[in-house]
């Protein structure tokens, strides 16, 4: 089922603030804004650009003049924000101490040729805004509803830190900006009719008028338990589709036997779409006397023209279950957005006639009943077994300086690119399938894609010799907060690789609530964090350590790096995620990779 809406919420201890350069009395170009950061080591970014000419004055208190915040910063220096190849340059300021009024920061510049911007701020308060999505569907002219909220990190300390407003800034697929307050508490949700705001402090909606993606920035101000003013902000990276499948007025699914074993199930989908997949799901039901009972879970990737699901006759064997039976819960997705596309609680089904297996109950579970009758040829002779080595998102050739501490490899290559996780894994299937089989191993959004490849589509691994299937190392599997902020810093700056929905906490939520036990089981994955000593500020990424809590690689939070029902083979220190951040890159552990060339299936 799709995840509760609170569950897959972003929360942030931090802020980005967009810079807008005005012309000022003097001459120059200026933007002043209060920095409330309320926490110990007090930091900020300030992204510009290209434009060198920007220049950053702090005022720490207000009865001084400001100064240059170089001048004042315990650190400072250029740095680079992003994931991958995905990055922007930066400056970055860090203070020691603990700031006990807000910060008047004030940029200027001369002749500016970049006059938008942002600043992010940070500090390690331990207040939260908590923010949310009430639903996925994201279609033009439906309204999408937006809730925050305020947290303690520490559950235990009974404090609060209300809110005291809240703004949503959306930015469209054109460009423009559109801002509103929020309302406190339901009132907004309730004077729609559309829902409850979950006990949420503040509400806001906009209607999306136009296909495309979207950047959602929810701004929020509070105070602490001391009085102390604090702002966050949590970034969401919205697609908007064109919903092209419908319910049929009928509202009942029809089945027949498609042989002595399957049945296929017609869902009465009317559909406006030539081609591609949707992802389908379903429980099936039926009865035992007046009983209700389940019979299995059905889903996968099917024809977004005629959306079918099929069904082995052997569950309904085994679960004794007889007419009427019924579909609950019917989900049907777009496969690159994982956005609802049509759903139902309950559909009526009637089936012409039960196949053969469905009056026998089998012995035990094979393969077929999980994932469906293997295809002729799939594992005919062609190159030979392989180790494929798989990049991540917006990357490059990360396992090239390494491929030779892994044996009988081939490296997938689709550089500085950016696909969703059904389109990634498409290309993985397409490239194997010189191959007779292979095992994976996989860094950052490439371990994703190996687990949708293996869930969703026959390839190469269902042939793979015993070992390890797929191994990933660095794997946002639960989603990163850098997927929202750089959405937003692109907005302005422009993005080389683009947005990707499917790395966001949201997305990533919605794309496990598909993922089944089974496959998940296949997967091995590792996950890696800086190194820490008592005697220094530590961090893989200082721009991107203000977002990601640690313990983090510098891209993947541990927490988030985490694949419920596969196996977890450790955590290790000492490790980033890509180049040139402070610890060497986590593929690069020779260790770890001879550890995984052994027992990978090939």
């Amino acid at each position: 089922r799709l995840p509760e809406a609170r569950d897959t919420a972003i929360r942030s201890t931090s802020a980005l603030l967009p810079v807008d350069l005005a012309p000022a009395r003097d001459g120059d170009w200026q933007w002043q804004s209060q920095l409330a950061l309320d926490g110990d080591n007090p930091r900020f970014v300030v992204f510009s650009g290209e434009d060198s000419s920007w220049n950053t004055f702090l005022s720490t208190d207000a009865k001084r003049l400001a100064e240059r915040a170089e001048q004042l910063a315990d650190e400072f220096g250029p740095i680079e924000f992003g994931m991958a190849n995905a990055r922007f340059d930066g400056r970055v300021y860090r203070f020691d101490q603990r700031q006990q009024d807000p910060w008047q920061l004030t940029i200027t510049s001369p002749h500016p040729f970049e006059s938008r911007g942002f600043v992010l701020a940070s500090s390690d308060s331990p207040w939260q805004l908590v923010s949310w999505q009430q639903s996925r569907r994201h279609w033009p002219g439906e309204r999408l509803v937006f809730f925050a909220d305020s947290e303690n990190a520490d559950p235990r300390s009974g404090q609060n830190a209300p809110l005291q407003s809240a703004l949503l800034r959306v930015t469209g697929p054109d460009g423009r900006v559109f801002e509103s307050s929020m309302r406190q508490g339901s009132s907004d949700v309730s004077a729609l009719g559309i829902g409850s705001a979950s006990g949420a402090a503040y509400s806001g909606s906009f209607v999306p008028d136009a296909a495309g993606d979207y950047t959602v920035q929810v701004e929020a101000h509070g105070l602490t338990p001391e009085g102390r003013p604090f702002v966050r902000t949590a970034e969401h990276a919205i697609a908007v589709i064109d919903n092209p499948l419908s319910l049929s007025r009928s509202s009942a699914a029809r089945a027949h036997a498609i042989d002595d074993t399957r049945i296929a199930i017609d869902l009465g989908i009317e559909s406006h779409q030539a081609d591609g997949f949707v992802r389908a799901y379903a429980e099936v039901w039926g009865h035992i006397g007046k009983q209700a009972v389940p019979v299995a879970w059905i889903g996968g990737m099917v024809s977004a023209r005629t959306p079918e699901l099929t069904l082995d006759g052997r569950w309904i064997a085994l679960s004794g279950a007889g007419e009427p039976f019924e579909l609950r819960n019917v989900r049907i997705e777009d496969a690159d957005h994982f956005t609802p596309l049509v759903q139902a609680e309950h559909l009526p089904m009637s089936i012409e006639h039960l196949p053969a297996a469905a009056k026998r109950a089998p012995d035990r579970i094979d393969e077929a009943m999980r994932m469906g009758p293997r295809p002729d040829g799939l594992s005919e002779q062609k190159a030979g077994a392989r180790l494929l080595l798989v990049h991540g998102y917006c990357s490059g050739d990360v396992w090239g300086p390494v491929a030779g501490q892994f044996t009988g490899d081939s490296r997938f290559l689709d550089l500085n690119q950016n696909r969703s996780h059904n389109q990634f894994a498409l290309n993985i299937l397409s490239f194997g399938q010189q191959f007779s089989s292979y095992g994976i191993v996989a860094h950052s959004q490439g371990g994703a894609a190996a687990t949708h490849l293996y869930t969703y589509y026959w390839s190469g691994l269902d042939s793979a010799s015993p070992g390890r299937l797929i191994q990933s190392v660095g794997t946002p599997y639960q989603g990163t907060a850098l997927a929202g902020n750089l959405a937003a810093i692109g907005d302005v700056f422009g993005i080389g690789c683009g947005t990707n929905t499917d790395l966001t906490y949201s997305g990533a939520a919605s794309w496990l609530s598909g993922v089944p036990s089974w496959a998940r089981a296949a997967v091995n994955y590792y996950t890696t964090s800086f190194d820490w000593v008592w005697w220094r500020y530590d961090y893989c990424n200082i721009g991107s350590d203000l977002l990601l809590k640690d313990p983090e690689d510098g891209t993947t939070e541990r927490t988030y790096g985490q694949l419920p029902g596969a196996v977890n083979r450790g955590h290790k220190t000492g490790w980033c995620h890509t180049s040139g951040m402070r610890d060497p890159a986590q593929v690069t552990d020779s260790s770890r990779n001879s550890v995984m060339n052994a027992n990978a299936a090939r």
